[in-house]
């Protein structure tokens, strides 16, 4: 049977619709483009292009999981951030845009050369965006899952088919229990799980239900990684090193008294793009 682009398009819109997800219209066209191998202008200028019987069958397959709420980007395997394309999956959290925020402020402070430890890497993303848009950099990624530390190195593998030079290296650890005394870095960067563990129930089901509760739970007050990660990261800080963290809206004034007790200085608060606290981070002078 001979179907139409944007009358496929539609049906997967309403059918998105009746099912309450949000953004129904943008991830109706996001899946169509992706198994179509289309882009956005295809809609608008190229709506009347047919669409295959096999590209039909399985667009209607993937609209029936969206309305399922499993998250678009667990469906096509990738997500975009700070300008560069990511494998994700269930075993990380998928990137979102506030964490570029943390991203963007480390890149202000960042220098060339420089040793740079990801706690709690996941995906990888943020480390190998620090990586990507620095020159001479070299990272260390340490997570606790196996299973996110395979998605990891499977993007660095990625990256460094455009940037052979890019360095890093990813650690199965319990926070800093793998790693090497002594080891040293300028910066350490971290968004660790901040959700308290009685919230994560009433979480959109895109993300309780499909994303991992590790790397979303924070312990009964949400601020259990803050407190163990900062308590020995002076260890691995140099001198005049920076500590920065992803910060759930309403933990600022919690993190930055952390960090203030373990001996951090010149703590600063950054708002990500709706007007909310999101980075923490200070500099540690022994």
């Amino acid at each position: 049977m001979y179907r139409i682009y944007q009358e496929v398009y539609r049906e997967g819109e309403a059918k998105l619709i009746q099912a309450g997800i949000d953004e129904a219209a943008l991830d109706a066209r996001l899946l169509l483009e992706y198994v179509c191998g289309t882009d956005r202008n295809t809609l608008l200028a190229h709506g009347d292009r047919e669409v295959t019987e096999k590209e039909y069958g399985c667009y209607c397959d993937l609209i029936v999981k969206r309305a399922g709420h499993i998250p678009l980007q667990h469906l096509t395997g990738e997500q975009e951030f700070m300008g560069l394309t990511f494998v994700v999956n269930n075993k990380v959290l998928v990137p979102r845009q506030d964490t570029e925020v943390l991203v963007e402020e480390a890149l202000r402070h960042l220098h060339d050369g420089i040793r740079i430890l990801d706690m709690c890497t996941g995906s990888g993303c943020i480390l190998l965006s620090l990586l990507q848009y620095s020159n001479d950099c070299t990272g260390t990624g340490v997570d606790l899952s196996p299973e996110a530390l395979k998605t990891a190195e499977a993007n660095y593998r990625r990256l460094r088919e455009q940037r052979p030079e890019m360095e890093a290296c990813f650690i199965e650890s319990d926070l800093f229990a793998g790693l090497h005394n002594g080891e040293q870095y300028e910066m350490i960067v971290s968004n660790p799980p901040y959700i308290r563990t009685d919230v994560i129930d009433t979480l959109m089901p895109e993300v309780r239900e499909h994303e991992p509760w590790m790397a979303l739970d924070g312990r009964e007050d949400g601020l259990y990684f803050y407190r163990e990660i900062t308590r020995r990261a002076g260890e691995y800080l140099t001198r005049g090193g920076m500590l920065f963290y992803e910060i759930g809206y309403d933990q600022a004034k919690d993190v930055c008294k952390i960090m203030e007790n373990e001996g951090f200085r010149e703590i600063e608060v950054v708002k990500d793009f709706a007007g909310l606290d999101r980075v923490v981070y200070g500099n540690w002078f022994g």
